[in-house]
Formats: C-alpha cells, structure tokens, sequence
C-alpha cells in the first residue's frame, strides 16, 4: 500500500447497561487490555495516522485510556444518541481536514486484525468511494445482509425488510466501513432519519452512494473477528476467541504449549521461540519469556521478564518487577515481587523474595522471606553473588549479604553480612534429658482432670 493518510472514527459512546455495568462497555477487558485498545493497535498496525474516538457524556476514564494508548487521538463527545452515522458526525472536526482514507469503526470489535482493516483500505486505494466489511455468518439472522450485483454491493438489507430470497443471504454486515476522504462528509451529512425510529444509520451511506454513481465494495472478514459485544456472555465469548488465537500464535511461532487450552494469555505477553509452557499457567499483562525458558505448571506471571533457559514452577508466583537472567530457577510455591535473579540463582521452594537483588549463584533455601515492609515503607534486601541462605532464614530489610555470604538455617539476619561470612541469627539450642515424657505426663494429667 502507497503512502496514504488516514482518519479512524472510533465509536465508543456505548453504556455497559446490557452487560449490568456502571462501567463504559469498551472499558471491559479482554486479554488484560479494555477492548477499545485493541482497536487502537489494530489502527495504529493498519497506518491509520489520525484516530477521533467518540465518546459518550461522563467518561472520563474512557478519555483518560485513550489518551495514554495513543496521545494523539481526538475524542469526540456523543451528547445524543441518535444512531451510528449521528455518532460519526460528531467527529465532523477531524473530518474538515483533507485526508486519503475514513474508516469507521466500532470501539467493541476487540479482535478485527490490522490485516482486514488494510484491506478495506486497500479497497480504498484501488478506486472505491465506499467499502464495507462483511462476513460470512454461520446464522445470518438478525444481521443486515450484503446485496452484491456484478461485483457491486448495491445494498444493506436488514433482516426485518428482507425478502425470504434475501435471508437465505450469509454475507453480513459487520458495521465497519471505509469511506474516500473525498466523499466522506458529503455522504455521512446526507444520511437521513426516515425511519421508524428516528435515527441516522451509516448503513444508508450505500444506498446515497449507490444513487450519487460512486463505487461501492464488500470485502470480506472472518466472523469471529468482527464480532461485536454486548453482554458479559458475548464478552467471555470473544476472551475465548482472543485466548485459541494467541495460542496458535505463539505455537506457530516455535513455543511448545503441554494443554493448550488451560494456558491463559495476555494480549502483550512475548514468548520467545523454544519456550515451553505446561498446564493451567496464567500470564497477565507484562510478561516475556526468553528462548528455551519453562514455566511449569499452575504459576501465575506477571509484570516479569524471564531469562533464557529459566525454569520457573510449578506453583510459582512472578509478581511486577522480577527480572530473571538467564538460567535462573524458581521453584514450587515461591513468590517473587520487584526482585532480581542473576544467572543460575535459586530459589527452589516455600519461599517469599520481595523488593531484593539476588546475585549470580546464589540459592534461596525453603522457607526464606525478606522482610521488605515495616508497616510504612518497603525496604531492600541484597543478596550478592554465590551466596547461601540456609532454609526458614528471615532477611530484615534493609539489609545487604556480601559474595559468598554463608547464612545459617533458621536465622533472623538483621545485620549485613560481609562477603564470605558465615552468619547465625538464632538461638543457641538447649537439651533437656527427660523433659518430654515429663511434660507428656504432665498434660495428660491436665486432660484427665478436666474431663
């Protein structure tokens, strides 16, 4: 595709009220990112260089979003409304300036793919005035219908005005269009609200067109990806979608999935090629996993970066901040949070590793946990490189272990601990012959007494 500009309309006025939600309906998630910012990207990956986004009264958060996916995006508040071509015009500010391409699109098709929108575009460059974007719909009812003649979509049926000929039509309209720049206003202003429930519907774009002489075009997407939502059911409905689309993205693309279906993903998590992945493991937003890493089964990541040939789980925590070099290992049932761990450390079991850096080598026996919050602040715990920390050791942040620091089993280390020290923060054991079976009949007696 030539270099073209490129003016996105964004229609996100919608309410949660289907989905029982004071939440704005494109603020829901899927993939860990609201679904109006996977259209963004979507945009932004198919060279759309301008984006308005309509907005409904009320939705600061909403703003709020899209400014920070894409700074310099306009929004547009919707005040009535009045039907989808209403919503369109009232971007009407961004559409005075001269541009190649529009394309309208709605704010709750999370899964349409920058490949289809620069189809339509290039639809556009080919020398149509109007394209839309339809479907082939297992069950078309309830869908307008595309009337194509001769190559020509010469209308938008909907099922209530469809001949009996025409619901046997599964060519569907998915709502996404893209206008020429230089028909774009000129159409939309002319869309009228003759109907019965007096709204502006962008669907009448075809026929003006059609009667103004101009070239009108289907192109055609997937169902699945221009799916729409607008209850929780449909929303968990496209989450699966988005869940089997990255799976097969990251298994063609070299990664080794052990049940496919129980690994959950996030819609910027980056498994590199020779990563392997086991069961009922959970990315969250913020993660990457270098070449030839396994997360084993039932851990939890995100926020972290792991390094090449780590082995992390099963039963593993990694929370925001834990950057793992390369060869490093964290075990069952160990939690990590803002932490380091340099090439080849350990901590294999039962532990707890927060705000702290762990050197090269070192092994984090069971039981450990740095004490990195006294109530007000978080504190650090540094660990250097090829050092030991005996199992049940409690490191009271903050504090520093030197290279090759040695600490004791069961110690409280409140001190730092010079490299190649050996430390011990417990207290010194006492043996007392006999006193168990002393106690035993003591207690027992007690029992007996009370009963």
């Amino acid at each position: 595709m030539t270099t073209r500009s490129c003016l996105s309309i964004v229609l996100a006025a919608g309410l949660g009220t289907r989905m029982k939600s004071d939440l704005p309906k494109v603020l829901h998630e899927i993939g860990g990112l609201p679904m109006v910012g996977h259209v963004l990207k979507a945009l932004q990956a198919a060279g759309s260089d301008r984006v308005s986004v309509v907005t409904g009264p009320d939705m600061p958060a909403l703003e709020e979003l899209v400014r920070k996916l894409m700074p310099a995006a306009d929004c547009h508040i919707q005040t009535e409304r009045l039907g989808t071509a209403h919503a369109a015009l009232s971007a009407k500010p961004s559409l005075a300036s001269p541009v190649d391409d529009v394309l309208v699109i709605f704010g709750d098709t999370p899964l349409v793919t920058s490949g289809t929108i620069r189809n339509v575009r290039r639809q556009l460059e080919s020398g149509a005035d109007l394209v839309v974007l339809g479907f082939e719909a297992k069950d078309p009812f309830g869908y307008g219908r595309l009337l194509i003649e001769d190559g020509r979509l010469v209308a938008i049926r909907e099922e209530k005005d469809a001949t009996p000929e025409e619901r046997r039509v599964t060519f569907c309209n998915s709502g996404i269009m893209g206008f020429s720049g230089e028909h774009a206003l000129s159409l939309m202003e002319a869309i009228g609200n003759q109907n019965a429930k007096r709204e502006f519907y962008l669907t009448d774009a075809v026929e003006i067109a059609n009667q103004r002489g101009l070239t009108v075009v289907a192109v055609e997407g997937s169902e699945t990806e221009t799916q729409g939502i607008n209850t929780r059911v449909q929303l968990a409905a496209c989450e699966e979608d988005f869940q089997d689309r990255m799976r097969r993205f990251v298994m063609e693309n070299g990664c080794t999935l052990l049940a496919p279906r129980t690994v959950y993903f996030s819609h910027d998590t980056r498994l590199e090629p020779g990563a392997t992945v086991e069961q009922n493991v959970v990315f969250a937003p913020g993660v990457r996993v270098a070449a030839d890493a396994t997360i084993r089964a039932f851990s939890h990541l995100e926020g972290a970066d792991v390094g090449t040939g780590c082995v992390v789980g099963p039963y593993a925590r990694l929370r925001p901040g834990t950057v793992l070099a390369s060869d490093a290992k964290i075990g069952n049932f160990v939690e990590v949070k803002n932490a380091t761990f340099g090439a080849g450390a350990k901590a294999n079991h039962l532990s707890y590793v927060g705000d702290a850096s762990v050197g090269s080598r070192s092994n984090i026996g069971a039981g450990t946990i740095t004490c990195n919050y006294d109530g007000y602040l978080k504190h650090r715990t540094e660990i250097g490189a090829a050092s030991f920390v005996g199992s049940n050791s409690t490191l009271v942040a903050p504090v520093r272990l030197g290279n090759g620091a040695f600490v004791s089993a069961g110690s409280v280390i409140t001190n730092d601990v010079s490299k190649d020290s050996l430390a011990f923060g417990r207290a010194r054991q006492v043996v007392k012959e006999g006193a168990a079976g002393r106690l035993r009949d003591r207690l027992k007696a007690e029992k007996d007494a009370k009963s």
